[in-house]
């Protein structure tokens, strides 16, 4: 470990590559992941509200059919982010995924602006999804005569959709349908990633299942005349058009957020440095394709302004005058929401104990279960706060911050391939970004990364200024949420954070990192 240091010397502490290799080779974790679990933790992740919820939302709002290219376009960018990703997780195959690298080759201040946003990005995914989730589960429960009453299932914030954009307005209710699937998605994970993957996959094998059938019986009954103009006319800002397909592109780039999850698994998998790179790319490939084959058919069974809906799927399918099968869909939707949940709920406990690990939040969110070997204490606070979130906001508003939070992550990611590229050009790195890159005055700087960087802020562009116009015209929620969390993060580690993991790295014998207590 770098040497201790106070004041701004402090946001430049690093973590030595060998500590963090030192941390995945003696972590206490189980290491029994391998390259197919990886996939399904991966699609896992990937495959849930994307295309159970949000493809709804962004085709009524945003795209229209051209909600498949918006898929396409998300996924291009995410490629490139992917490739990034593999490199780094073939070096520093690390618990803390894309914190933890960039606390080793960007400096501690770096490191916890990531790490907070991380934190933003995977806790408001997992109350989007326990959203979308409670709006299956609702239908499903009212296939069979029971009514869930509005005040424990409706967000205490609605967003609604008017000729001026998306304003929000109070419900007078509460989402205890979706806190509850989060907490009981929390319970699971607390058991331990052996168990989870072995549920994963199983609920894996179901939603994929469930989603095959949908486009096989759904293409039989496409109306073309639904997917025509492919691209709907432009209604006045991000609504339909060129403009509304990049808008959807960047609220459906969240949906992607799976391998994220695979490098986060890296201190429980058996061999990091070969399997986390076939889970990232494998996982990313694999859902790709199957988002757009759901996205085209259920544009084209159903008209897109129709799709505002929280089960967007099930809307189609009752469409086709089968009820039994809109049974199956809805069973299948929970089984994909169900196991995203898990793994992002499995992802953000294990950002977390990394984080306190280091010293940037409280000791105890970095202890392990004496039985369970997980970080228990880390799970319950991630999944608590995320409860709270999916009780109280709407799934529009929660995927624009989830996205953001992404785009922060994945154009850190690719600058730590450029700066690891630089300083530690000797590293053996199994895996590579393809397409070389060129030198200036000696300075590498890579294709793919750079290509990256851009396609984020080309993504990053259409929410920031929509949640910039919605704060100009008097619809302030999304920017004082952002606003909020950001200052409270700033604050966190300048009067927390930074102090106590100078005190930590001062009394840590030299070469050694901080490590997981077992209780």
């Amino acid at each position: 470990m770098s040497e201790a240091a106070s004041g701004p010397a402090a946001s430049r502490r690093r973590k030595s590559i060998d500590d963090i290799r030192r941390e995945c080779e003696t972590t206490a974790m189980h290491r029994t992941l391998g390259p197919f679990q990886l996939v399904m933790i991966g699609i896992g992740c990937i495959i849930g509200a994307g295309v159970f919820v949000m493809t709804g939302t962004a085709a009524s709002h945003y795209a229209g059919p051209a909600v498949a290219l918006s898929f396409v376009i998300a996924a291009l960018s995410c490629l490139l982010v992917c490739l990034c990703y593999a490199e780094l997780a073939s070096v520093l195959p690390a618990s803390g995924a894309s914190y933890s690298y960039a606390y080793a080759v960007l400096g501690e201040g770096f490191a916890w602006g990531l790490g907070w946003m991380l934190m933003l990005e995977f806790g408001l995914a997992g109350s989007a999804l326990a959203v979308g989730f409670s709006g299956y589960l609702i239908s499903l429960l009212g296939d069979f005569s029971l009514a869930v009453p509005h005040n424990v299932s409706t967000p205490f914030l609605l967003a609604i959709a008017g000729p001026e954009g998306i304003s929000f307005t109070k419900s007078g209710g509460i989402n205890l349908v979706a806190a509850a699937a989060l907490l009981a998605a929390m319970l699971v994970v607390i058991r331990g990633v052996a168990h989870s993957a072995a549920i994963n996959v199983l609920l894996v094998v179901v939603k994929v299942g469930v989603l095959l059938g949908f486009v096989i019986v759904g293409a039989q009954h496409i109306d073309s005349a639904n997917l025509t103009p492919f691209i709907p006319a432009n209604e006045g800002g991000f609504r339909f058009g060129v403009e509304g397909v990049f808008r959807a592109a960047s609220i459906l780039f969240f949906s992607y957020l799976g391998f994220e999850a695979v490098a986060a698994a890296a201190a429980e998998a058996r061999k990091p440095q070969r399997d986390v790179p076939i889970g990232i790319v494998g996982a990313l490939v694999a859902s790709t394709l199957l988002y757009v084959g759901v996205a085209i058919t259920l544009t084209g069974v159903i008209p897109f302004r129709a799709l505002d809906v929280p089960d967007p799927i099930a809307v189609a399918v009752s469409v086709l005058g089968m009820p039994l099968f809109a049974i199956v869909i809805k069973v299948g939707a929970l089984a994909g929401l169900g196991s995203v949940l898990l793994v992002n709920t499995y992802a953000q406990s294990r950002i977390c104990h990394a984080i306190a690990r280091d010293g940037l939040l409280p000791s105890a969110l970095a202890r392990l279960h004496m039985r369970y070997r997980t970080p228990v204490a880390a799970t319950i606070s991630v999944a608590t706060i995320s409860a709270m979130a999916a009780a109280m906001l709407p799934i529009s508003l929660l995927a624009d911050l989830v996205s953001l939070g992404t785009l922060c992550v994945f154009m850190t990611v690719a600058i730590a391939v450029i700066a690891l590229r630089n300083s530690h050009p000797q590293l053996p790195r199994p895996f590579r970004v393809p397409f070389g890159g060129i030198r200036l005055r000696g300075f590498w700087i890579g294709t793919v990364p750079v290509l990256a960087l851009l396609s984020c802020l080309l993504m990053g562009a259409p929410v920031v200024t929509d949640i910039a116009l919605k704060a100009a015209a008097g619809e302030w929620v999304p920017a004082a949420i952002l606003g909020f969390y950001i200052v409270a993060g700033a604050a966190l580690y300048l009067f927390y954070g930074r102090p106590k993991a100078a005190a930590l790295h001062s009394a840590a014998p030299a070469g050694a990192g901080a490590a997981s207590r077992v209780e």
